[in-house]
């Protein structure tokens, strides 16, 4: 369902009481994910005591409870940001749809223009992205998924203000006179001026229908912008926006050059829309989407299990687990796709909460922002997709895998690594490691690449793709155990396709003996594989497999269940 009312006319949480049926602890823990976001996903524990003006107790608590909940890693001295955070943006990115209908034609437009193109929503005097489309170059033009601008410093800050009601100019206008340099915005650098024509600015995006960023955000950069309008209402449902910088174009050339090409992609964008309303017409209740909440892997149960989780975790944890922090957050991922708009009634469903606690976790995220209702049906705003999205939407793959090599290392206590395919897929590449202090242990670096033929993580790869695994017309014979005939090896992979898991002994190297299991992405696809290599006095083959190999899958399903939500709306890079 698209978005069909105004954005939160709500007052700011620095400003308004704080409502009697508040959740305390609800409003600490995001206060603590807050800090954490801007702080680009890590601080110690004495730093968010400081950031946040919390106890030491209290943020001990809350970060014990978001661990168990998979949101953080606490990894040595730091607090981290995890991948599985990402699950609250996502429901509000699910629930408004925009990206799921959109993004291939950014994706395309970006192809054609050979430049950065983005989506973008409003939050109240604010942007935030909601998509971005970038070019591979040494100077890249993008922000991240879930990064909040100012609104006069954007190309798409005068489209939305054209849309703004009274009371919008007088909260924009107390927040320009108390930060006029911009310093509430952390994603770009303070910089004063940029208030003094916006509201001539948006009456010209208002005449024109199109607007420009002449390196308002910083020198360089410039960007146009054309608003997607919701077919139903006719307003703002979001803003396309090409973005490059003054030495392939300038603002005017941008105008000229782009902006036709632009209104085009957004004509299509609002075709989309149009028949997502018709298909939604015509479908009937029982074919939307479930209620229902989907399970995360690894994290908090589906509704049916939530309370026996929670009551579990509170057992094990005792008062370090904050079960009305888990509970609050647990109501925003009730929100997603075919649930945009839910009543009390059906989050308490969803989640499986108690009428009562449900009301007063809306109550808490309404005040602080992240929920607003209107005719007793509430949504999520965009501000959830600033619970730690940014930062964690740029992580790649060999990051997301590392502090799960490191368990499963320490768990076997031999080397772990990860690896992907090289473009021609005859060679594999170790993209992360996590290497075991042995007198005789596996040497291997980064970027290393060998034979995928002759490597457990290059079999396991290659499987995937039969029948038309790319081997070699001649593979060489690496030492006398080596597999070198095409049938053989082609039997080899059927059976690790059908096993899931290569087991290679001496192959490669005389007494290098390794096991590896695929990775796959949300849609089935091998995109890399990882491996545990030892030498063969180490372990027998059959303790290999009885041994590391339940290890090995453990780990990987957790990298699997991070990957999954990380990409969920975004493409993960692979190195």
């Amino acid at each position: 369902m698209l978005p069909n009312v105004p954005g939160a006319a709500t007052t700011t949480p620095a400003t308004a009481p704080v409502p009697a049926e508040a959740v305390a602890p609800l409003m600490r823990g995001m206060a603590v994910l807050r800090r954490l976001t801007e702080a680009d996903g890590a601080l110690s524990p004495s730093a968010l005591e400081k950031a946040t003006g919390l106890a030491r107790s209290t943020v001990d608590r809350i970060t014990a409870t978001l661990a168990r909940m998979g949101y953080v890693r606490l990894d040595g001295r730091d607090v981290v940001l995890a991948p599985r955070l990402m699950e609250l943006g996502n429901a509000y990115l699910a629930a408004l749809r925009l990206p799921r209908l959109l993004d291939a034609h950014a994706d395309a437009l970006a192809d054609e223009l050979d430049e950065s193109v983005s989506l973008a929503v409003r939050d109240r005097d604010g942007v935030r992205f909601i998509h971005q489309a970038t070019r591979r170059r040494a100077m890249s033009l993008s922000f991240r998924i879930g990064d909040l601008l100012p609104a006069e410093r954007t190309a798409p800050g005068p489209l939305f203000a054209t849309e703004w009601e009274p009371a919008d100019w007088a909260r924009w206008r107390i927040r320009r006179t108390a930060d006029p340099e911009g310093h509430g915005f952390p994603a770009v650098p303070p910089r004063g001026g940029a208030y003094d024509d916006f509201e001539d600015r948006t009456a010209r995006a208002g005449a024109q229908g199109w607007a420009l960023d002449d390196q308002l955000i910083e020198p360089g950069l410039v960007a146009v912008s054309v608003p997607v309008r919701d077919p139903r209402t006719g307003r703002i449902a979001c803003v396309a926006n090409v973005v490059s910088h003054t030495s392939r174009h300038t603002a005017e050339s941008l105008r000229s050059t782009l902006l036709p090409r632009l209104r085009a992609a957004v004509a299509a964008m609002e075709q989309e829309l149009q028949r997502e309303r018709g298909e939604l017409r015509k479908s009937s209740p029982s074919a939307t989407a479930p209620r229902g909440a989907a399970p995360a892997p690894g994290g908090p149960p589906a509704p049916a299990g939530l309370a026996a989780w929670t009551g579990a975790s509170k057992q094990e944890l005792g008062r370090e687990f904050v079960e009305s922090l888990a509970r609050g957050l647990t109501v925003i991922t009730s929100f997603g796709e075919g649930r945009a708009e839910l009543t009390l009634t059906e989050v308490a469903r969803t989640t499986g909460l108690a009428r009562a606690t449900a009301r007063r976790a809306l109550i808490t995220l309404e005040h602080l922002g992240y929920v607003e209702s209107y005719d007793r049906v509430f949504r999520l705003t965009p501000r959830v997709l600033g619970l730690g999205f940014p930062p964690l939407s740029m992580l790649p793959l060999p990051r997301i895998a590392a502090p799960h090599l490191a368990e499963l290392s320490a768990r076997v206590h031999d080397s772990a690594s990860l690896a992907i395919l090289t473009e021609g897929g005859d060679e594999v590449q170790y993209t992360a490691r996590v290497a075991t202090s042995r007198i005789m242990s596996v040497n291997i670096t980064l970027g290393t690449r060998l034979p995928a033929y002759a490597t457990s993580l290059g079999r396991v790869m290659l499987a995937d793709l039969l029948p038309q695994a790319p081997l070699p017309d001649r593979p060489a014979a690496l030492t006398p155990h080596t597999v070198t005939g095409r049938r053989e090896l082609l039997t080899v992979l059927e059976r690790v396709r059908d096993t899931g898991y290569a087991l290679v002994d001496g192959e490669l190297e005389e007494g290098l003996r390794s096991v590896a299991v695929p990775v796959r992405e949300r849609g089935g696809r091998v995109v890399a594989a990882v491996n545990v290599a030892m030498h063969s006095s180490r372990r027998s083959v059959e303790e290999c497999v009885e041994e590391v190999l339940p290890a090995l899958r453990d780990a990987v399903g957790r990298i699997e269940g991070e990957l999954a939500v990380a990409g969920m709306f975004r493409r993960v890079p692979e190195v």
